[in-house]
Order: C-alpha cells, then structure tokens, then sequence
C-alpha cells in the first residue's frame, strides 16, 4: 500500500514540479508559445484577459491581465491608444514612450505571474523574448472615512483602508519629511501580502529596525490577511494576555507614534497598521488627549486608570466582601445587601459568573447583529435580563449594579484589545476571591503586576516608565502636562534623538 501511494503522489505531483519548473524559465519570442503557458498558468482563471492587436509598426502584440485589478480607462488611453495609433517602433515602446506611470521589463514567467496578481498589465510583442509590466492597477477601493472602533471628538475624522498605498500617503501627509523612510517586504508564499515598515531614520533605534526586518523575513506561512494576524507572528509573548503591539486605524496616531520613535507597520488588504516597540501605558492614551486642554486630558487619564482596576477587581471584591470579610461593611450597608441576597439560592461567585457571561454575551451579540438592532438588543437586553433576574431572585440588586460600574469601567479604555484583555481577568480573580477572599486578590494582582514588569516589546520593558521607573515619562503617563512642557521624546520608546522641540533648528546652527 505505501508503495502504491507513493507511486499515486508521484504522479499528482508530476505536472505540478513541470509547472514548477516552467515559471523559472524565461518567456519564448513566440507570441504562440507565450499564450500556450499563459493559459497553463493561468488554468481556470475566468478573468483573465488576453487582448490581441496590432502595432502601428504591424507587429503583433498582446496585452494581459485581471479584468477586476486594473483601471480600465488607462489601459485604453494610456496604452493601447499610444501602441496602435501613436508609437512608430518596437524600440520606442522599450524606451518607455507609452504615458503610463511606471513600466518595467521582465523575462521570467514567475515575475510575469506575480505583476499580473498585483493588478498590472503585461505586453507581449511577437518576436520579442522580454515583456513590458504596466502599472495600471484599478481595484475596488473604499472611500476614507471616520474609523468606527477610535472615534474622536476633535481631533482628525480620517481613517485608513484596504489599500497599502493610500494608507501610506494619509501618513505622509502628517509626516512630509525626507527621514520617514519605507521598507517594503513580502509575507506569504501564496498571499504574497506587501508589508511596509515606516520609521523616522534619525529618530528611531536601529536595533528595533533590525528586529523588525529579521522577524517579518523569518515568517513562513501560505498568506497573511490582517494585522492580527501578522501580530502573533511577531510579538515576543504569544502566550501572554496582554496585547505587545497597538493596532490603530487612525493615521494621525501612527504620525505620533512615528515622532516618538517607534516603528509603524502597514499590511495590504487591512485598515488598521501595528506599531511597535509599546508599552503598557501606551494603551491608556487617546487622540483626544492631545486635543484637550492638559488639566481635562489629565482627568480622564486619571479616570482610565481607574477603570483598569475597577475592571479587574470590582467584582472580585464583591464576592470576597460578602463570602469572607462583611465585617468591613456598614451595619445599613450590610443589611442593604442582605436583604438583597435574601431570595438568591445561589453563592456569591455563581451570582457574578451568571451576570459576567450574561454581559458578554450581549455584548457579542451587539456587535454581530447589524448597527441599528445591535445597539437596541444591548440596551433592552440588559435592561429586561437584569430586571428579570432581579425579580426571579437568581440575582441580587447589588450584583447588577457591580457588573455595570465593570461594563462601564471596561469601555472607557481606549484600546479594545486592552479591554477585552481587561474583561478576560476579572473572572481569574474572581476565583481567587472566591476561594482566598481579598488575599486572593492580593496575589491575583501581583501576579498581574509581575507579568507585566517580565514582559518586554522588542527589547523594551513592557512596564516602562513605571518599572523601571523614568520619572522624565511620567509627564505622559499619569497626568498629561502641557504640549510646551514636553520637550523630549518618551525615553520608554529608546530614541536615538531625545530632543522634541528644536532639535533640527538647532542641528542647523551647529551646522
């Protein structure tokens, strides 16, 4: 039996390594030929396009490509309309005299296949043993709007697409400077993703760069189709809780990142781009943060911080105060909640996990269903759960009042993946509540804060600047002071130039 399937794999694989072979080789100077191993490259591709015609030298020609990936009205103008009615000669045609904006010759099949996936068109001339890619792409592209997950009151209303290219130029619209520097790479060996990392070259630290381009070269895998999932190929802690890399869908938070020093990477196909190295604090700050006046800024950065403990511990208080330590209580407030709890069959940490997952529950619920009948299942969900439960005495008042102060808390956090990290702790430390009281919490969160100092991003301590502590940053951390009192870059983000105000008008006087 091995030796028969064997012999069956050989023979499947067979075509397969002759086209294999075949794409390495270089075109024919038959036009014949070449359309014989278009249409064995290109077997049961529907829409691809082979359209033949006639130069106005009288050689025979043909122009290939995707119908759904190019533009259409610059294959008409642009190409065909020069080449039949215009152009004299062949060898003007290889001098670039067709008005398009970029050309390039190639004479490998492999090369041929990749350009016409991109969306770029091929010229094959009779006779000729190299061919002419033209950049005509033209696929369906979304309009720039307002990112739906980072919402902003004042600051900018633009948000990036699908498109590498255009999510490119919303950054350098903030950023015309000549030391924002691109490198481009190719992830996926079928996807072929373009991934492009954008960086200020006299800013950055070359060692992040480096770590960048070695870990993108180093990922093997058949397609990459969003910036999650380029996430997990690259951060250091796969295993963690904790997101090591923000994804933003905002260009003017890619600039700021940018200016701090860190590393911004944009994935094709996707509308959000990652940037690394982070911190945990990092998490915590807003756009709005910086459109505010400093004192409002500050309160609500004080707020978020707030909320991260109340997310993770409010309901485990709850059940370790009520299970082990009601002493701590008000008598009024003790009887309060006793009498609340008087019909609920139920232990405190099977009351919260029933209301915690009943929460999450419409929260998912919420974002699958559309916007209009997601936001009213939400609500009246809640709404008629919470009272029902209440009426039904599975629940008391007091725990449906602590879960949503908790659902409230979770959805100040700026960053949804903080949040939804956030979100998944509370139930660890309610069990510890539950079964240690409020030195189970104790633990549960040194253990937090443990991790949290262990962890690094890129080679930079993922609890900087609190552990190690760099009081310089705390002028960005806890409180947001004045734009004109931040005049270095944040030493957690390891810049090679510190200076943020000034510093190239004074590199121009040294000069």
């Amino acid at each position: 039996m091995g030796t028969i399937r064997r012999w069956l794999n050989g023979i499947r694989s067979a075509p397969i390594q002759k086209l294999n072979d075949q794409f390495n080789q270089t075109i024919s100077g038959s036009l014949e030929n070449n359309l014989h191993t278009l249409n064995t490259i290109f077997s049961h591709a529907p829409d691809l396009v082979t359209r033949r015609f006639q130069l106005r030298s009288g050689d025979n020609a043909v122009l290939v490509y995707l119908e759904g990936l190019i533009d259409k009205s610059a294959i008409n103008n642009n190409i065909l309309k020069p080449l039949i009615y215009e152009i004299d000669s062949v060898k003007d045609i290889w001098d670039s005299s067709l008005t398009i904006a970029k050309t390039e010759i190639v004479t490998l099949w492999s090369d041929i296949e990749t350009a016409i996936f991109q969306g770029q068109s091929i010229l094959f001339i009779d006779g000729q043993e190299r061919s002419l890619v033209l950049c005509t792409q033209g696929w369906p592209q979304r309009a720039i709007k307002e990112p739906q997950i980072e919402s902003t009151l004042k600051g900018s209303h633009q948000g990036f697409v699908e498109t590498s290219g255009q999510n490119i130029a919303l950054i350098r619209r903030y950023l015309p400077n000549r030391e924002l520097k691109i490198k481009e790479f190719n992830v996926g060996s079928r996807g072929n993703t373009r991934v492009s990392i954008m960086y200020l070259e006299d800013v950055v630290q070359p060692d992040f760069v480096k770590e960048m381009e070695d870990r993108l070269q180093q990922i093997n895998v058949d397609a990459i189709l969003n910036t999650g999932e380029l996430a997990e190929f690259i951060e250091d802690h796969p295993i963690s809780l904790f997101p090591q890399l923000i994804m933003t869908e905002r260009p003017d938070s890619a600039a700021a990142h940018i200016l701090q020093g860190r590393i911004v990477v944009v994935v094709d196909h996707s509308p959000s781009v990652i940037v690394a190295p982070v911190t945990f604090s990092a998490f915590f700050q807003s756009v709005d943060d910086y459109s505010n006046r400093w004192l409002v800024a500050t309160f609500l950065r004080i707020l978020r911080y707030l909320a991260l403990i109340t997310t993770i511990s409010l309901s485990a208080i709850y059940i370790a105060i009520v299970s082990f330590h009601y002493e701590v209580l008000p008598l009024d407030l003790l009887i309060s909640i006793g009498e609340s709890r008087e019909r609920v069959p139920f232990p405190p940490i099977v009351e919260a996990l029933l209301m915690e997952l009943s929460l999450e529950m419409l929260r998912e619920a919420g974002l699958r269903l559309p916007g209009p009948i997601g936001q009213t299942i939400g609500v009246v969900g809640g709404i008629v759960i919470g009272q029902a439960a209440v009426q039904a005495g599975v629940v008391s008042n007091i725990m449906v009042i602590i879960v949503a102060i908790t659902a409230i808390s979770s959805f100040i956090i700026p960053d949804y993946d903080m949040s939804s990290s956030l979100r998944l702790l509370r139930f660890p430390m309610m069990f510890l509540a539950a079964v240690f009281g409020m030195v189970g919490i104790v633990i549960g969160l040194m253990i937090i804060g443990a991790h949290l100092i262990s962890m690094e991003s890129f080679g930079i301590s993922y609890g900087s600047p609190i552990a190690p502590i760099r009081l310089s940053d705390w002028k960005d951390v806890w409180i947001r002071v004045p734009m004109w009192k931040m005049k270095k870059r944040p030493l957690s983000a390891d810049p090679t130039q510190h200076k943020r105000q000034g510093a190239n008008r004074e590199g121009e006087e040294q000069g």
